[in-house]
């Protein structure tokens, strides 16, 4: 008796319940984005950053409070990382000189505060880089969608090229949807983790189309669904070998990396694990509800005239 090489999970069985929960996450994603909005960083509001470390934890309260009594009541202040390190938003104003600022402010800072600080980091955007930022970063996006739409199409089929553009979409939008909830920072950084998400699950959803595409040639007396839960279940070691170890590297950066690239690991580890999610469910039940059959995927045959070539 032959050993199986697969599992024999029936993960087609359970597409309807797995399609539910993928439309509730994007309502409830795209319900949050409208409501809430995304929490965005200076990299596309424009303003100044002022990072600095205290000797000791510090509160939070006398130091707006001095910032309130010298105009800067719209500043945002707030523990970064530690109760030792503080981080100082300022709304961008044309006529206030960049190091004036950052001087006027670490100079309020000291006041209120018993021992040295150390300034780490000071940065400014102005808005109309900020304005666009945002606009090229959106665009980054949506060139990548389509990019994958013509890629996915030449390479197999009209189906299997918007089974993966939703899944890359349901990526995407859960992905945003979990930042603006938690209202964490979006800023450069986890736009670069947005499109690494849309490559890696690209990636992984090509193996399984891959797969597909070879099982509808070479398996004549099963089902689409069938054939699809097969393909699946041949390659769901090498999936789920591939995001353990991926997770494994961005689970050390997010708990180690520190807080600069925490937002930037905190988006790819949800990618991952979203994108591993989309690749077995949303991009084949997406093709298979769109009708893919085994004669959309047959080589095309020759005819005697091209078997008769030498």
């Amino acid at each position: 008796m032959s050993k199986k090489l697969y599992p024999e999970i029936d993960f087609m069985g359970l597409r309807k319940p797995a399609m539910g929960l993928s439309g509730f996450l994007i309502m409830v994603s795209l319900i949050s984005l409208v409501t809430l909005k995304l929490n965005l960083g200076i990299d596309f509001t424009g303003g100044s950053i002022i990072e600095v470390r205290y000797q000791q934890p510090v509160e939070l309260q006398p130091i707006r409070e001095v910032l309130d009594d010298n105009g800067f009541g719209d500043a945002i202040v707030q523990h970064f990382g530690s109760a030792k390190e503080v981080l100082i938003r300022l709304v961008p104003k044309d006529e206030q000189d960049k190091a004036e600022l950052s001087s006027q402010i670490i100079g309020l800072l000291n006041q209120v505060s018993e021992s040295a600080i150390d300034v780490r980091r000071v940065d400014f955007v102005g808005p109309q880089v900020g304005e666009e930022l945002t606009e090229d970063g959106g665009l980054a996006v949506l060139y990548a969608l389509i990019a994958v739409l013509i890629y996915v199409s030449i390479r197999f089929e009209y189906r299997f090229s918007l089974g993966a553009v939703a899944a890359l979409i349901h990526d995407v939008l859960i992905t945003l949807g979990v930042f603006s909830i938690l209202q964490l920072d979006f800023d450069l950084s986890v736009l670069a983790a947005i499109l690494a998400v849309i490559g890696y699950s690209l990636n992984d959803t090509i193996v399984v189309f891959d797969r597909v595409r070879e099982n509808f040639r070479k398996i004549r007396k099963k089902s689409a669904e069938e054939i699809t839960n097969i393909s699946i279940n041949q390659t769901i070691s090498r999936t789920l070998k591939t995001s353990l170890t991926t997770l494994l590297v961005l689970f050390s950066l997010f708990f180690l990396g520190g807080e600069v690239i925490h937002a930037f690991a905190l988006a790819l580890i949800i990618g991952v694990i979203v994108g591993t999610y989309s690749s077995i469910y949303v991009a084949t039940t997406t093709a298979l509800l769109l009708g893919i059959t085994r004669k959309d995927l047959m080589l095309p045959e020759k005819d005697d005239k091209e078997l008769a070539r030498p």
